[in-house]
């Protein structure tokens, strides 16, 4: 007599796993007043729920640390060739898209993407939630994510990548770092535009920048290494936070002249804070580079054709576009990925006397 073997039973552990995402997404439900079905849907970003529950289901998923993994999903099945690009904002300030560094940045992006067969996805987040970048990967938008700097939330980052969420970030390397960084060597950059001035016969040397984000504190580090190798004292007076807003160079301009100390030479961590500061200095009759020598950072396209013609550090934008890429590709596939910093390069032009 043939018996008919009985099927396995389900192990426990899938039977609690299942369990409890029914119990999170009924919870979901619940909190933002509508069916299952609904969440779902949300969650996999059909286009038959409206935007605004759309988000307040993504963002009460969020709050319960539950996600249906739809971009893991993608991933297995490779339905999906979108990656997101996020550029975050504080705001207090909202720095504008329109910022020539963002704008060369997104161009480089864009190029590679479309090289690669890939769309870009663009989405901005507040500065002070970096925890929601992950969402276009969460809802199954986007196959991974690329973040256009660190910003203040190291900590956040690393939880994300601790998720499993494919993220390459554009940003200076830190210690404890969870996730995979691309980045311009920001400490040779701040070395080469600190002692270009000395070399020009520069002693009291001023810097712009808001040394609380990580990029620039490394860009500060290459300027005291500067001053320390040629004997110059470090001046905390010369030091001058400075956002990098159309008005930055303006207010720390106004801070500068506040703490009546002299200067002969300015390195500013953008070069549309130099632009700005040198149009301040213009105004109050003094001479660029004769009276105070100054040099950017980015060199942004404008730099080469301003008045003076401005000295500059440059970042490799179309190399960057593709290093980022490469390594989130990599990260996709499963392949080890490692931190990274692209060359950085001195542009001498009028501003600083050019020598």
């Amino acid at each position: 007599m043939n018996r008919k073997a009985a099927p396995a039973a389900p192990s426990s552990t899938s039977d609690s796993s299942a369990e409890q995402r029914r119990l999170q997404m009924a919870d979901i439900a619940r909190l933002a007043g509508v069916s299952t079905s609904t969440v779902s849907r949300a969650l996999s970003g059909s286009k038959l729920v409206n935007e605004e529950t759309r988000q307040r289901v993504a963002d009460l998923a969020r709050s319960l640390n539950y996600t249906i993994n739809i971009g893991a999903q993608n991933l297995r099945l490779k339905q999906n060739r979108t990656i997101a690009v996020v550029v975050p904002y504080d705001a207090a300030t909202r720095q504008h898209l329109s910022d020539p560094f963002f704008l060369s940045m997104l161009g480089s992006l864009a190029d590679a993407l479309t090289d690669r067969g890939f769309d870009m996805l663009l989405s901005r987040v507040d500065s002070e939630q970096l925890d929601s970048v992950s969402q276009p990967f969460d809802t199954g938008r986007a196959i991974g994510v690329i973040l256009i700097g660190q910003w203040r939330h190291h900590d956040q980052l690393n939880k994300i990548t601790a998720r499993g969420v494919p993220i390459v970030v554009w940003g200076a390397q830190l210690e404890r770092q969870m996730y995979v960084t691309i980045g311009s060597d920001n400490v040779a950059g701040g070395f080469l535009a600190t002692e270009h001035l000395i070399n020009n016969g520069r002693k009291k040397i001023a810097f712009f920048g808001d040394v609380q984000l990580p990029e620039v504190a490394s860009r500060h580090e290459g300027y005291r290494k500067a001053l320390a190798a040629h004997q110059i004292p470090y001046d905390e007076q010369l030091v001058v936070p400075a956002s990098f807003l159309e008005n930055g160079g303006r207010i720390a301009m106004a801070e500068l002249a506040s703490r009546k100390v002299n200067y002969d030479g300015l390195f500013c961590c953008s070069d549309l804070l130099a632009m700005s500061a040198i149009n301040i200095m213009r105004a109050d009759k003094k001479r660029v580079p004769e009276d105070v020598a100054v040099v950017g950072y980015d060199d942004i396209e404008l730099a080469r054709y301003f008045h003076p013609p401005l000295t500059t550090v440059r970042q490799p934008m179309q190399v960057a576009g593709l290093a980022l890429v490469d390594a989130l590709l990599n990260l996709i596939d499963q392949k080890p990925e490692a931190p990274h910093l692209l060359p950085t390069e001195l542009i001498c032009r009028s501003s600083s006397g050019n020598k």
